[in-house]
Parts: C-alpha cells; structure tokens; sequence
C-alpha cells in the first residue's frame, strides 16, 4: 500500500463556460484525515467526485494507491478506461453522499450487500454476516430488517456509512455528511466518523463542522474560486490562517 493513498495533480473541471476546479494539487496520505473546507461553489463537491471519476477531469490526473483513476497511461497520453473498468476502481472508493442516497425498496442490509454481491460476487452470507458487524460498528445492529424511510435521518447516514465500508474501500470520500440533517442528529454522524479516524481509515471529508475538523482532521484543506488556498494541520490553518481568504471565510463560521 502505497503511503500516499490519494494523489490529486493539476486537475481543471469545466461546466460548459464555468470552471470550478482550476488546478487543484491534493496528497492524502494513508490512514490520515483530510477535511476539505470552503464557501459555496468553491469546488470541494466537485473535487470529491472527481476523484471517484463520477466528473471526468478536463485537465491533470488522479491517483489511489499508485493507480491513476479513470485512466490509463501510454507515454504521455491519457486515455479514459471502458466502464467497467472505472466501476472496478470504484469499488476501492466509498462514498457518502449528502442526501443518504439509501435503495428506498431494499431493507438496510440489503442495501449493505447489493454492491458486494453484485460488484464483488461475493456469497449472499458471507456478505449477510459482514453487514451485520458493521451494523453494530455504527450502532444499527437492530435496525437490518427496516426499510430507510423507518429511520430517522442520522440513523439514514450511518447505514450510507455502513455500506460504503462494505466493499472495504481505500479511501472513503464523505459529501457534507451532515448537512441534510436537523441539528440533533449531527452527533451521532459525526461520532462515527471519528471512531473511523481513531482506526486509521483513510478519508477526506468535505464539512462545514469547523468543530469537527479541529479534533480529527490530520490536514486541513481551505478551498476557494476553485483552488487550493491554504492547508495544514487544523491549528495551522484554523487559528492562524496565512491568507486573507480563509480568515474571511473563518470569521463567517467560527
């Protein structure tokens, strides 16, 4: 495994005539947490999709474990991979999106097992019995046989949690995890969160939870106009922030 997970190099994304990322470099390395922050439509949700290659990149290159992601090399071209090939690559890359995006018409452990049985071909019980373990990891155990629209929203984000390291990923990608939650249930989310970070699991974490950020991030990412603005470590860029940018954007949310 190599030690730096995630390698992001020169990467530019257009919209038509909008250019949201215009030349990101980003390294996360392995078992480390890296939490992205920035104002709306500075290009953090879009720099996580990149690199899970749901946005295909105008410009640059992405990399896990010493992979490029999307693409193969032959001399100094790039060229996109079939689709199976990227859903291959996919399933080293957990993502948890905003909005749950739960099967509504599948149990919670079917939604745990869809994409090991499917994707991995692993055996029905094998891929039952693991759902149940991380179940109980994020405190569901007894919630499998329900359906998403029994469970509240927090308790929604754990089982997305949950799915996403059922195929065991490389790194796990998190979109504002917390943001379509009311306040109450923010907690639960982000305690998960943290008992990942505590066994070394490799993540970047977009959020607007600075609190959260300062106890486990290992680097902090200030994002603004499509760039990469400022990162360190969380006490770097949080209290002493080098750029006029990220103290403005710090003096709104603190």
């Amino acid at each position: 495994m190599s030690e730096v997970m995630v390698e992001v190099r020169g990467v530019h994304k257009s919209f038509g005539p909008l250019e949201v990322l215009r030349g990101v470099d980003l390294q996360v390395r392995t078992g480390e947490v890296t939490v992205v922050l920035g104002p709306s439509g500075s290009g953090k949700s879009t720099l996580l999709r990149t690199i899970n290659h749901l946005e295909k990149v105008n410009r640059g290159w992405i990399s896990i474990d010493g992979e490029l992601i999307g693409y193969r090399r032959s001399g100094n071209r790039l060229y996109e991979l079939k689709e199976r090939d990227v859903l291959r690559q996919r399933t080293h890359i957990g993502f948890v999106f905003q909005d749950f995006n739960l099967f509504p018409h599948l149990t919670v452990a079917e939604n745990l097992i869809e994409a090991p049985v499917a994707a991995l071909r692993r055996p029905r019980k094998e891929a039952l019995a693991s759902a149940a373990r991380l179940l109980e990891r994020v405190g569901l155990a007894d919630k499998a046989g329900a359906y998403p629209r029994q469970l509240s929203g927090g308790q929604q984000q754990r089982v997305a949690i949950a799915r996403a390291l059922a195929l065991e990923p490389k790194v796990l990608l998190f979109d504002e995890p917390t943001s379509a939650l009311d306040p109450e249930l923010v907690g639960e989310v982000l305690d998960v969160i943290k008992d990942l970070a505590r066994t070394g699991t490799t993540m970047i974490v977009v959020t607007h939870e600075i609190g959260f950020a300062r106890e486990v991030a290992d680097t902090v990412v200030f994002m603004d106009g499509g760039v990469v603005v400022e990162q360190g470590p969380p006490a770097a860029v949080l209290d002493a922030p080098r750029h006029e940018r990220t103290r403005a954007f710090l003096s709104k949310v603190l």
